[in-house]
């Protein structure tokens, strides 16, 4: 069933593509607006219907996760290794944005004039803000806003409440938690049979509106945005099997579907229910993925940190403009701290790079420019955001519920009398497997 889900899926992607084009080069100005119109009509509601889940399945699936976990304290460490992972990709991936760009040398000879504005919010990022952002107001405008982060701070505390109450044997409000988790995925998986028409609508629209035509003056952009993002998921996939050994592959499997949805929709949310349900069949523990997950969508955004460092030094080349190696690292380091505070933005990257690259003495101008092709772009990156979130919890989710496995085993009060038993691994594993 999984595999016939991700054909149709698939299947969606092409025949929107094709319809799109069909319907771009056949149909008069008019009829093609109506038709986007009405494909986007499509699109809008399925998003609604994801975005429309979202909110209670990761606060019923992060508060179920703590309040089932043997120790609270688990909760910090795991937060620790997921900011430690979250920067470090930031960095590197950012890094290796600026490094393809200018091996590629993207925007070199196309002679961009200063002139207009960007036709956007160039305002810049204040961090106070964001910081103070973080802790909500009011929960019920978290979870209205489909806010992560703000979603990830209030279930927490709520889940390790839950969990304290439930070692003095008070356990009904945690057990109605548990109740609504299955009873939203149940209904997560309702809501993904339309997943295909989600996909259909939302490609056949893009290309229904632009066609070729508009991606053409920007081809070697395009072109080159896309070979260093092949090249980038080689690397990601290289430190997966690094971390994970073959299981990697498996992982890269089960997580083809989310990814697929989330480049047709340009929508991570849209890929967020079946990349819950690929992690969990992978082996991550709920608790986990619960946690991981919803910070990795604010703070572990791989595509687009690649994204904004490639479209800079498009910028400065396509403007000619005589940058020294300092200021774009400078820029470089902007951009990846602003990127934090993007989630939940409509074309969050591009509001970043609005934001940052006028201080360096780049045209606000040359958002515009990047505005006309951004959607290609950002399915592209939006798909890169899932695979990385996806190795993100796979490695620190398997590394995290080994060592709780093991806490628990190694805690477990022995006969009364009898010193624990040194058991071998292996008859470990058979003794399981009986009670299985």
């Amino acid at each position: 069933m999984k595999n016939k889900s991700t054909m149709w899926i698939l299947a969606a992607l092409v025949f929107g593509i094709i319809s799109g084009l069909v319907f771009h080069w056949l149909l008069p100005d008019a009829t093609r607006e109506s038709v986007v119109s009405v494909l986007d009509t499509v699109t809008h509601m399925f998003l609604n219907l994801i975005k429309m889940i979202i909110a209670p399945l990761i606060f019923a699936t992060l508060v179920s996760g703590i309040a089932g976990a043997a120790k609270s304290a688990g909760v910090g460490k795991l937060f620790g290794r997921s900011m430690i992972w979250f920067l470090s990709a930031s960095v590197l991936v950012g890094a290796f944005g600026f490094i393809t760009a200018h091996v590629l040398n993207v925007g070199h000879g196309l002679n961009l004039v200063a002139g207009g504005d960007a036709g956007m919010e160039t305002k810049p990022l204040d961090y106070a803000e964001f910081m103070t952002h973080i802790i909500p107001t009011s929960v019920f405008a978290a979870l209205t806003a489909n806010n992560p982060l703000q979603i990830l701070v209030f279930g927490a505390l709520f889940g390790i409440a839950l969990l304290n109450l439930r070692k003095k044997g008070r356990s009904s409000i945690a057990d109605a938690i548990d109740e609504l988790m299955g009873v939203m995925l149940k209904v997560t998986g309702y809501v993904m049979k339309a997943a295909p028409v989600g996909v259909f609508a939302g490609i056949a629209a893009a290309f229904t509106a632009e066609g070729l035509d508009a991606f053409a003056t920007y081809a070697s952009f395009i072109g080159g945005f896309y070979v260093s993002l092949s090249a980038l998921w080689v690397v990601m996939i290289a430190v997966a099997v690094a971390f994970l050994g073959k299981a990697a592959f498996r992982l890269v499997r089960i997580v083809r579907e989310p990814m697929v949805i989330a480049f047709a929709t340009s929508s991570s949310e849209a890929a967020l229910p079946k990349l819950i349900d690929g992690l969990t069949r992978f082996g991550i523990e709920k608790r986990t993925t619960g946690f991981v997950l919803p910070l990795g969508y604010s703070f572990n955004v791989d595509g687009s940190m690649m994204y904004m460092t490639f479209a800079s030094v498009f910028l400065i080349n396509a403007y000619g403009i005589d940058m020294d190696l300092g200021q774009q690292i400078a820029m470089t380091a902007m951009l990846l701290l602003s990127s934090k505070g993007m989630a939940g933005v409509p074309r969050g990257s591009l509001v970043v790079v609005a934001a940052v690259v006028p201080a360096f003495g780049i045209p606000a101008a040359g958002i515009g420019v990047l505005l006309v092709i951004d959607q290609l772009l950002d399915m592209g990156r939006t798909a890169t955001n899932i695979l990385g979130n996806a190795i993100a919890t796979a490695v620190i989710g398997r590394n995290h519920d080994r060592e709780s496995s093991l806490m628990e085993s190694t805690t477990a009060a022995p006969a009364e009398g009898a010193p624990p038993a040194e058991v071998p691994e292996g008859h470990r594993e058979h003794e399981h497997a009986s009670v299985r």
